[in-house]
């Protein structure tokens, strides 16, 4: 559980990986080691799933070689553009085919992914595009006018490309910009694109809330996206060809990996650029949902709507919910519903969830006031997290197992960021004793069931503090 190097020891963790007979001439090569990376998902599914719905958007159906393909002429006109690696794109999109499309081609060109949260002001956006030096930025029309006001008030001015989403309606003219179609064209879809040089290299950085200073950019590497991609289909049992609805923003964490997830498996995603009861219901009932996720004002609004829009369901819908512990009634309903709710817990800087409140059958045969008190911890660690913990931040030892004594909340492991983007001081803090510290309170329960105390500072929902 503590490793040579996390104590300082590396220098003896090296010898005695060179002393091991078992290192003797057996050296990695492009045999038997690959860097690790979830772009890797989305070939496979063209591959094995050509013909499978990949994407659906209104109107718009999507198969899975379709997907490939223009992620693959993405990554090769952003390539023709001047795009190469640890370059950044920022993507300031609504929940569109462009904006899954950017989290496959950016990354395949060596790019990293900025996913731009659209309820930012002017001012934030500018200062996010100065710091990660953004080249070019793809804009969802409806946001034009609030890119352009942030590049204006920047340093750095990209390349503005704009997506007209066919679901939106407005017609405000365009601006100076190349169109995303027409972008597209320019690429190949054949493009060979690059696996990562090394799984280590930045695959995405997103901004946390800056609410007491400068946001920090939190930069995810392929490793991490790769393993928590694959967690959250262990941990929500995502069956092959699951459907997955968008009620998550896709700008939070990268969506939580989700866009990533689907691929493994070669699921559907249900774009919803809007969040409204109507077309949530109508996407349940019309596509066979098997998987959403939200906070609890989306299962409010779900469940607030009125009958005429409630659509009967004919299997239990997977409902992943992170935030405050939604109230016992609101999760009555939601399992009058047809819904089944699972609690999460995570930051930015664990690439999303990493923390499940792991039902145990046992429990569903309890009173109804124990089952909301089971439900308010956010629980356990996700298969790829390594350590989870309550410490003492001044001791760095685990606080009693006895739900009562608060400590801080504490990661380790591959699913943890490669850390904060040209803030060396803050990194190191953050790291300090080998834990990730997520300044989040916390208790630990005898039966090693995590749940925090300052609710106010649960930050799956949002971009994290500084």
């Amino acid at each position: 559980r503590d490793p040579l190097w996390s104590r300082g020891l590396g220098d003896v963790y090296k010898r005695q990986v060179k002393s091991n007979p078992y290192n003797t001439d057996l050296d990695r090569n492009p045999a038997n080691f690959q860097p690790l990376t979830p772009l890797t998902f989305l070939e496979r599914a063209a591959s094995v799933f050509p013909d499978q719905t990949a994407i659906i958007h209104g109107d718009l159906r999507r198969s899975y070689a379709e997907f490939y393909a223009r992620s693959r002429q993405l990554a090769s006109a952003l390539t023709l553009h001047g795009i190469s690696r640890g370059d950044t794109v920022s993507a300031l999109l609504a929940n569109t085919p462009a904006m899954l499309e950017c989290h496959y081609g950016v990354p395949m060109c060596g790019g990293v992914l900025h996913s731009i949260n659209t309820r930012l002001d002017a001012a934030v956006i500018a200062f996010q595009l100065d710091h990660a030096e953004t080249k070019i930025a793809i804009v969802d029309r409806e946001f034009m006018p609030l890119m352009q006001e942030a590049i204006a008030l920047s340093d750095t001015k990209p390349l503005l490309i704009q997506y007209d989403d066919p679901t939106f309606r407005d017609q405000t003219s365009a601006v100076d910009a190349l169109d995303y179609e027409g972008f597209l064209k320019q690429g190949d879809a054949q493009f060979d694109w690059l696996m990562p040089a090394d799984e280590w290299d930045a695959i995405s950085i997103n901004y946390t809330s800056g609410t007491t200073g400068d946001p920090k950019g939190v930069v995810s590497h392929h490793r991490g996206a790769y393993l928590l991609a694959q967690g959250n289909a262990l941990t929500t049992s995502m069956g092959k060809h699951a459907v997955y609805l968008w009620t998550l923003p896709m700008f939070h964490c990268n969506g939580w990996c989700f866009p990533w997830t689907l691929s493994a498996i070669a699921g559907t995603h249900v774009c919803l650029r809007y969040v409204r009861a109507d077309a949530i219901w109508n996407a349940l009932s019309d596509y066979d949902v098997t998987h959403l996720c939200g906070a609890p004002i989306v299962m409010s609004l779900m469940i607030t709507a009125t009958d005429d829009i409630k659509r009967p369901l004919n299997h239990t819908v997977q409902f992943f919910t992170a935030a405050a512990p939604p109230p016992q009634k609101l999760l009555a309903d939601m399992k009058s519903a047809g819904f089944d709710v699972t609690h999460l817990y995570g930051l930015t800087e664990t690439y999303g969830p990493s923390v499940v409140n792991d039902w145990h059958q046992s429990w569903s045969d309890l009173p109804e006031a124990k089952q909301a008190e089971l439900k308010s911890r956010q629980g356990v660690r996700y298969l790829p997290l390594e350590g989870l913990d309550v410490l003492d931040p001044d001791t760095m030892a685990p606080v009693p197992r006895d739900g009562k004594t608060m400590g801080e909340v504490m990661f380790r492991g591959n699913v943890v960021m490669k850390g904060y983007f040209k803030s060396a001081k803050a990194t190191q803090a953050a790291f300090a004793g080998g834990w990730f510290h997520s300044g989040d309170l916390g208790v630990m329960h005898p039966d090693g069931y995590v749940q925090l105390k300052d609710l106010s500072l649960i930050h799956i929902s949002e971009p994290t503090r500084p």
